[in-house]
């Protein structure tokens, strides 16, 4: 439990970044390009730690050892979590523009900025994500495991540090009516934190009692899903401002940020 709340706590420490006065324009460009680039590292990551179940059932069925029948039912979970994890929340927003359009609603989500919602859906989608890693820790630690176990914990909890960055991005460029920065409450912030965060340190217990190679895949694909529909959203903000040159340097440095962490982890040898 102490390793799960580890890796899951480091993802506050990019969460202050959100607190900036008076990001210039061009920061707060360069602040979302670079959220996009850690939006895709973790896209391609978990995508193919979902895919590794599937490739090694056919892997078996190839040398004779195995079946078709766990390719298929792990390919069937690995289908409907993307479709799920993306189609869910682009019904969720439809669902939030009507019911913004039709009763101006001022409470609840409805009432909320949009970029504050696309915010708390990069914090829902980190969220699925990091439950997943907190699968493998528990995993590991329930066999003894423990060194490889602390050093899951390093490298995740470095990968949290910039998931952190990349769930305040979309706040830089929030403002109030009169045209000043609207800047997030410490309570908002820890909320987004705790979202984000939180499911490591529930991951690491479920994965200690119970080991499902199937429930890693669902959650995998589920927060691959909610993290493209994202990806597309932060894109769309991007285009708006005409800076391609901004764009591509945030999310080089994006990815290099996500690969550079995912770094000790393979070092680990997982």
């Amino acid at each position: 439990m102490i390793l799960g709340f580890i890796a899951g706590v480091t993802i506050l420490l990019g969460l202050p970044i959100g607190r900036l006065k008076r990001p210039a324009p061009t920061l707060r460009m360069m602040l979302n390009a670079v959220a996009v680039g850690i939006l895709l590292f973790l896209f391609w990551d978990v995508l193919s730690a979902a895919w590794e179940p599937i490739a090694v059932a056919l892997g078996d069925f190839h040398a004779g050892h195995g079946r078709l029948g766990s390719a298929f039912g792990y390919g069937v979970l690995f289908a409907g979590g993307l479709a799920v994890g993306l189609l869910a929340l682009v019904a969720y927003e439809r669902w939030m523009d009507r019911t913004t359009d039709t009763s101006n609603a001022t409470r609840g989500l409805a009432s909320w900025s949009p970029a504050r919602r696309l915010a708390l859906l990069i914090a829902v989608g980190i969220g699925l994500h990091n439950f997943a890693e907190g699968l493998a820790i528990g995993q590991a630690a329930a066999s003894s495991e423990i060194a490889l176990a602390w050093l899951l914990v390093i490298g995740f909890a470095l990968h949290n540090a910039t998931e952190g960055f990349g769930i305040v991005a979309p706040l830089a460029s929030e403002t109030n009516a009169d045209g000043t920065h609207n800047i997030p409450s410490w309570g908002f912030l820890l909320l987004l934190g705790t979202i984000g965060g939180g499911p490591t340190f529930i991951g690491t217990a479920v994965g200690h009692a119970y080991t499902s190679d199937a429930l890693a895949v669902l959650f995998l694909t589920l927060a691959a899903g909610s993290i493209l529909y994202v990806i597309i959203q932060l894109i769309g903000i991007a285009a708006k401002s005409k800076r391609v040159d901004l764009l591509a340097y945030g999310i080089l440095l994006g990815l290099l940020a996500g690969f550079l962490t995912d770094a000790v982890v393979t070092a680990a040898g997982v």
